[in-house]
């Protein structure tokens, strides 16, 4: 790919300041490799953890072992990692359904979720679909301030009122398609402190997605009770080809893997059909691979806030999550931010993405997503709902050099546009 003279000299002095922050960067990562191969070692993980099995899978040691891995890796007490999990979505649903009875309350305190859990939720859809709301599961939402931060007298304000009914507090860790600061583990640390002390027997449950391996810790070793996510974002490391985790206390383990599969059964089953291997070996990529993807998130920050974009982060910023926000401004801009990322993926480069009405979203969404797996947004992507000021989110790269020419060829066409 050709490259204009401005765009090569904005990310030569782009990577010449990034210099100390690649670094830091690259510390977390080693630290994080560390754990993870200290708990393969620890469960003594063998060439025989990745074969096969089918049917009911009972007994399947590689399945129980991955169980054990990702609990100590997770800060957990156990976790329940499976391939049938097709989506951050659907284990959502899987942990939301499993902890949730009737006459319940949910209390969202990072504003309104991701927006595919709407549905879920009963927000939107039709009624008798089958979402909390038709099971009878009250819902209600406590927005962040204006600096990003939880509303504290506002949660404890929830918190009274629903004494006795509210079963859980829920936490987006990432902005989804919001424009605010993702939450940090420190920050989702001082929540369940704060719910715990007015109301112990209320669930913490932390959406996860974009954040795992970002930082040192992850939000069950700072006591939320569930902690949920997808394989195909930055814990699969670009191998897993598909799957979800939820993780957190005992119990709620427990209770989430009724839901998955029925009462009494729970984790004790679920053929992998060779699927070990690849989550084994995904989990092993992963904190260098999220490494990979942050790099290439601060360089974007870099150049477009060069070019007059507003983006958050900032480039400089400590980050939470992988996600890169670029206000477009236009619908123009947004699309042919997404074409320029699409024009440089290794997989359908030649395609032009268009916006489209996706089930489970309320505006049409334009995606850029040239994948080895379909839908991983670990690896290079970018989307974005057309409604204002349309914001390019944007995420992954396998690898930093792949991940630049990328925001290089965003940077041009939007340019050009």
């Amino acid at each position: 790919m050709q490259f204009s003279d401005r765009i090569l000299n904005l990310t030569a002095e782009a990577e010449a300041a990034l210099t100390p922050h690649f670094a830091r960067i690259d510390r977390i990562a080693f630290e994080n490799t560390q754990k993870v191969m200290d708990a393969f070692r620890e469960h003594r993980v063998a060439m025989t953890n990745f074969d096969s099995t089918s049917g009911y899978g009972y007994d399947d040691r590689g399945r129980d072992v991955l169980d054990l891995i990702w609990a100590d890796v997770m800060g957990a007490e156990a976790a329940l990692v499976r391939q049938q999990i097709v989506s951050g979505t659907q284990a959502l649903t899987i942990g939301l359904f499993g902890l949730l009875r009737p006459g319940d309350v949910m209390l969202s305190v990072a504003g309104k979720p991701y927006d595919t859990l709407e549905e879920v939720i009963g927000l939107t859809g039709t009624p008798g679909n089958g979402s909390l709301r038709d099971f009878g599961v009250n819902y209600d939402m406590v927005e962040l301030t204006p600096a990003g931060t939880f509303d504290w007298d506002a949660i404890a304000a929830k918190t009274e009122q629903y004494k006795g009914h509210l079963k859980m507090v829920f936490v987006q860790r990432s902005k989804g398609y919001l424009n605010r600061k993702t939450l940090s583990v420190a920050e989702i640390g001082g929540l369940v402190r704060f719910i715990k002390e007015r109301s112990p027997e209320t669930y913490v449950v932390v959406d996860n997605c974009y954040g795992e391996f970002v930082e040192t810790v992850e939000p069950c070793a700072v006591g939320a009770d569930l902690c949920i996510g997808s394989l195909i974002k930055n814990p699969g490391g670009g191998m897993a080809e598909t799957g979800g985790y939820l993780c957190g206390t005992k119990r709620a383990v427990e209770l989430v893997s009724y839901r998955l599969t029925s009462p009494g059964v729970g984790g004790e089953v679920g053929a992998t059909m060779g699927q070990n291997k690849p989550m084994y070996k995904g989990l092993f990529y992963a904190p260098h691979t999220v490494a990979q993807a942050l790099k290439t998130a601060h360089l974007a920050a870099y150049l477009f806030s060069a070019l007059g974009y507003p983006v958050e982060p900032a480039w400089d910023e400590a980050r939470h999550d992988i996600i890169q926000t670029v206000i477009t401004g236009s619908a123009e801009g947004l699309c042919a931010f997404c074409r320029g990322i699409q024009a440089a993926s290794p997989v359908d480069a030649y395609v032009t993405p268009e916006p489209w009405a996706m089930p489970g979203y309320t505006d049409p969404v334009i995606m850029a997503a040239g994948a080895f797996t379909q839908g991983s947004s670990i690896e290079l992507s970018a989307d974005g709902p057309i409604r204002p000021p349309y914001t390019a989110y944007f995420q992954g790269g396998l690898t930093y050099e792949s991940g630049r020419i990328g925001i290089m060829a965003a940077a041009d066409a939007i340019l050009k546009a």
